[in-house]
Order: structure tokens, then C-alpha cells, then sequence
């Protein structure tokens, strides 16, 4: 017997073997035999033809035959005697043999790669340095005004403090109805960002009844006789008539609104600017440690590149695909397209896979675990906010998931202590980024 196993890559290996013909013979013809009785030829009962009949009809096919399953026996039993784990379905690649002859095989297998890492401490890290501004806190309390706004009458378009009701019709660059083109009514809020500056220019000064026109570009893709996406923009004219004007009367920021909009949750305007300063940093901490997370992630991926299991690979693969085509149906999207969702998906599914390893390995190495301390505190915590006892919630979190959670929880925060973080101003942070993705 004569063995060998070579790596192909970090995650595929291939082990060939040749055993001396009699080291199998004996299963070779047991096999031979075991095969000859399920075969029936006409004037023998069913297992009872003789063996050379059959070797004069079947010739080595049954020998053959007989080979490839012992190679495959051998194969496991060498894995088992190796420590070899293989993910997946092995693949017999290759096999020579010849009745009397020795037998020798190779197969191709996937195994969970065994990792060296490279560098997952000690790199720098740029994050967004977020910090609240008056001007946030100025668009908050717009915005609060402008949910709270009182809408009166008006007898001509000012400008953006105005709600017109319109009628608007398509028409041709001659002012006649577009073909099939019918009269839709709507409402344009103009002080809405989103709202053409064609609109807010052209409806100035109008009154109740009278007419302007407005433009629109439409910019989409679509595909050309050799199904190559092309950019195309077309242009849409529209005439709208306008049937109601309105005035937005944003209210004064009183305490009684203050109180109505908090649901007494604070008394005035100061302790309501206090709140919003504190929610949006709130919200700030979480885009900057999002941003950590991702970052490091991607650059631990980076510097520790290795070939994932494809296995591994297109059963995380066939779950996204998944999950996407059952959000389309829900959507409403009945033409899905799984080969398309496929192909766009696969770098994805490769990044999480290699994450996952690598992940386990840096959580080996530091030796980062949840005890059932973790899960009490966790258990003590979320107690308080749902009043469901501290017991219930641990017996809870002991039989889910959670504590794959709390460990991936203390990986991150040993991975924040042990890397540089260096705060960044957003714009320019992000504007370095757009240079680096072109």
C-alpha cells in the first residue's frame, strides 16, 4: 500500500493510493460475487449462474466495476486513519485497474482549511468622526414643525412654503395630449427636496386655474440587439393646472406642542433639543462602530486571503439566492432571476465564508468563549427592559443562538482594543474611499 496526499489548495486536497493486488484480491472477489447473484440468465435460477459463465459474457466488467467500489472503501478508511475530514462529496478522479493487476486511485476532496494567520492586530483603521451639529438639530426641529404644519388657503404660488393640487397632463413640444396620454391629479408638497426646481421655478406667481409646464428626464438602461445594457434619457413634457393652493403655517414650538409630540416625555424646547442632540449621537456611535465592523472585517479578509471551500461557498450561496427570491415574491416580482441573483451574489457569499473561518480561528487563537456569566448579564439586562425573569431568559439563551452572538460580541470589542482607530473627518474619510473604488 502506497499513499500519498498533496494540498491543491488551502481547502482542497488529493490523496492517491495504490494497494498491491493482493491486498484486495479477497475483496475484489467477494465483490465479483456478491455482484454475480443478483444476475439472471435464462435456464439458471437468480444467483445461481456459474461465476465462469459470467466472466465469458460480462468479461472484467464486473471486476472493474468491483474496483471502483473498494477504492472508494479505501478512500474512507484511509481518512478515518488520517484525521481527514472531507466537506462535501469526494471526487474519484482518477483510477487504473486490471483484473490480477495492482489498483491505484486518486480522489479530490474538500477539507476545512487549516489557516496560518497572517496579521489581524495592530492595523490601522480610519472611521468616520461623526459629531452632532446645530445645523442636525435645526433640521430635526424643522421637520417636527413641518409634521405639526397647519395648511391655509393661498391665492398665488410664493414659492416653497406653498402645497399645490395640479392636474397634470403629458403633452407633445407643440402643447397637444401625448398619445394615450391621460390627465392625473396630484399634489406637490414644494418644499420637498425631491421636487423638480423645473416645478418650483415655473409655478411661481401662478394663480388658482392657471396653467405651466414642466420637464422631465428620464435616465434608465436597457438592452440592445446584442444584449449589451445602454444608457438612454428620455424626456417627458408635462402641462399641470393648478386646481388649489396652499400655504404651509409651520407652528410655534411651545411647550403644549413639545408635550404632544413626546407624549410627555419632556416639558419644553430645550429638554426636546437636549433629547434630539443625545439621539442622534446615539445614532452616530452606531454608524461609527458599523463602520469599524465592516472595515476590519474586510481588511482582515484582505491580509489573510486563502481559498474558501466551495462546498461551504455554494451552500451559503443557495441560502442568499434564497432568501432574496422569497423578499421578490413578496415584492410582488414574479420574473426572478435566479442565475442573474447568482452570479452578483457569489463574491458575497465568498467574503462571508472566509470571515466565518477566519473568525473561528482568531476566537481559537485568543481564546475568546461565552461562559454562562456572559449570558446572566445579558439575561439581567434585557430582564429589566421586557420584565421577563433573569431564569426564563437564560434558559432561553442557553438552547438558541445566543451565544454565537455574545462570542462574535467579544471578538469585535478584543479586535477594537487591539487595532489603531483613528477618527476621521466623514467628508474626507469618504472621499479617499470613492478614490480607492476607482
Amino acid at each position: 500500500m502506497d499513499i500519498k496526499i498533496k494540498d491543491i489548495t488551502t481547502s482542497e486536497q488529493e490523496l492517491e493510493a495504490t494497494y498491491k493486488y493482493d491486498e484486495i484480491k479477497d475483496q475484489i472477489e467477494k465483490e465479483v460475487l456478491k455482484q454475480s447473484k443478483k444476475i439472471q440468465i435464462p435456464g439458471f435460477r437468480k444467483g445461481k449462474v456459474p461465476i465462469a459463465m459470467i466472466k465469458k459474457m460480462y468479461g472484467d466488467s464486473l471486476d472493474f466495476e468491483a474496483s471502483e467500489k473498494i477504492a472508494n472503501n479505501k478512500f474512507w478508511e484511509i481518512s478515518k486513519d488520517k484525521e481527514i475530514n472531507p466537506i462535501g462529496q469526494p471526487v474519484l478522479s482518477d483510477i487504473k485497474f486490471k483484473p490480477g493487476e495492482d489498483l491505484y486511485f486518486k480522489v479530490k476532496y474538500e477539507v476545512y482549511p487549516k489557516i496560518e494567520l497572517k496579521k489581524y492586530k495592530g492595523l490601522d483603521i480610519e472611521i468616520p468622526d461623526y459629531k452632532v451639529k446645530d445645523e442636525d438639530i435645526e433640521k430635526e426641529i424643522l421637520h417636527i414643525k413641518k409634521s405639526n404644519t397647519k395648511q391655509e388657503s393661498a391665492e398665488k404660488v410664493v414659492g416653497k412654503e406653498n402645497v399645490i393640487d395640479v392636474e397634470v397632463l403629458r403633452i407633445n413640444d407643440d402643447g397637444t395630449a401625448y398619445k394615450n396620454s391621460k390627465s392625473e391629479k396630484i399634489q406637490i408638497d414644494l418644499s420637498n427636496e425631491n421636487v423638480s426646481m423645473d416645478i418650483v421655478k415655473n409655478s411661481k406667481d401662478k394663480k388658482v386655474g392657471d396653467k405651466f409646464r414642466f420637464s422631465f428626464n428620464d435616465e434608465r438602461k436597457i438592452k440592445n440587439s446584442k444584449g449589451e445594457e445602454e444608457a438612454i434619457t428620455e424626456n417627458f413634457i408635462y402641462e399641470a393646472m393648478i386646481n388649489e393652493i396652499k400655504k404651509a403655517v409651520l407652528p410655534e414650538l411651545d411647550d403644549e406642542l413639545v408635550k404632544k409630540i413626546t407624549k410627555d416625555k419632556v416639558s419644553n424646547e430645550k429638554e426636546l433639543r437636549d433629547e434630539i442632540r443625545k439621539d442622534i449621537s446615539t445614532y452616530f456611535d452606531q454608524q461609527e462602530k458599523e463602520f469599524f465592523n465592516n472595515k476590519l472585517i474586510s481588511l482582515i479578509v484582505e491580509e489573510n486571503e486563502f481559498n474558501p471551500p466551495s462546498t461551504i461557498v455554494n451552500n451559503y450561496l443557495e441560502n442568499l439566492v434564497k432568501h432574496e427570491e422569497e423578499h421578490a415574491k413578496k415584492d410582488g416580482h414574479k420574473n426572478f432571476n435566479k442565475a442573474e441573483s447568482s452570479k452578483r451574489l457569489k463574491k458575497t457569499a465568498e467574503f462571508q465564508v472566509k470571515w466565518h473561518i477566519l473568525k473561528s480561528e482568531i476566537e481559537k487563537i485568543e481564546k475568546i468563549e461565552v461562559v454562562e456569566e456572559d449570558l446572566k448579564i445579558l439575561a439581567e439586562k434585557d430582564a429589566e427592559k421586557t420584565g421577563i425573569t433573569v431564569d426564563k431568559l437564560l434558559n432561553y439563551y442557553k438552547s438558541s443562538n445566543f451565544s454565537d452572538r455574545i462570542k462574535e460580541e467579544k471578538l469585535l470589542d478584543f479586535l477594537k482594543e487591539n487595532n489603531n482607530i483613528k477618527k476621521v473627518d466623514p467628508k474626507k474619510l469618504f472621499k479617499n474611499d470613492s478614490k480607492e473604488t476607482k
